[in-house]
């Protein structure tokens, strides 16, 4: 069943971000078995290109 927010530009789009919230739940599940505070760098990168992601799909969804 397809999603009630789905839009043209952000239907190529949700797999994507789906997996980079993954990759960012591993990363911090990483960080709390090791400690090493690289996995919380590469968590925060991640986060930050899907909100940029995001901040262009909007752009994109009002101008359309």
């Amino acid at each position: 069943m397809p999603r009630e927010f789905d839009t043209p530009q952000r239907e190529n789009w949700n797999s994507i971000i789906h997996r980079i919230l993954k990759a960012i739940d591993n990363h911090n599940q990483e960080y709390f078995k090791t400690k090493n505070s690289w996995h919380l760098e590469k968590a925060q990168y991640l986060r930050n290109y899907v909100k940029e992601l995001k901040e262009w799909i909007h752009r994109k969804e009002n101008n359309e």
